[in-house]
């Protein structure tokens, strides 16, 4: 796979959830992680999970969000909970290392997510 395939972002309102999926083909055995870029910010990251499946989540979204894999399905998910209009941004998943969030593949087309009312 030449770049992952993200999707399942919408328009939600604020205190709603969202289900972000991305499908990885050959990821099975690195690292996985998501990232979101808003209008006018630089791309940060979100969370990551490790080959052995450990993770770790930026400040913001401590508490709300939760990654997890399916090794089986090569698939990565992101469950948004308790969304605010300041999670709105383009999400992006990127294969990474165990030790540092530098991407490695093609980023693929992203995923758009809205919090507003």
């Amino acid at each position: 796979q030449v770049q992952p395939v993200e999707s399942g972002g919408g328009l939600v309102q604020p205190g709603g959830s969202l289900r972000l999926s991305c499908l990885a083909s050959g990821s099975r055995g690195n690292a996985m992680a998501w990232f979101r870029q808003a209008p006018g910010k630089q791309r940060e990251l979100v969370a990551r999970i490790t080959s052995g499946g450990s993770v770790n989540y930026a400040d913001s979204v401590k508490g709300r969000f939760s990654i997890s894999r399916d090794n089986a399905e090569n698939t990565v998910y992101l469950q948004m909970n308790s969304l605010k209009p300041e999670d709105t941004a383009a999400y992006y998943c990127n294969l990474v290392s165990d030790y540092n969030s530098v991407p490695r593949w093609r980023w693929g087309q992203g995923t758009q997510v809205t919090v507003s009312s």
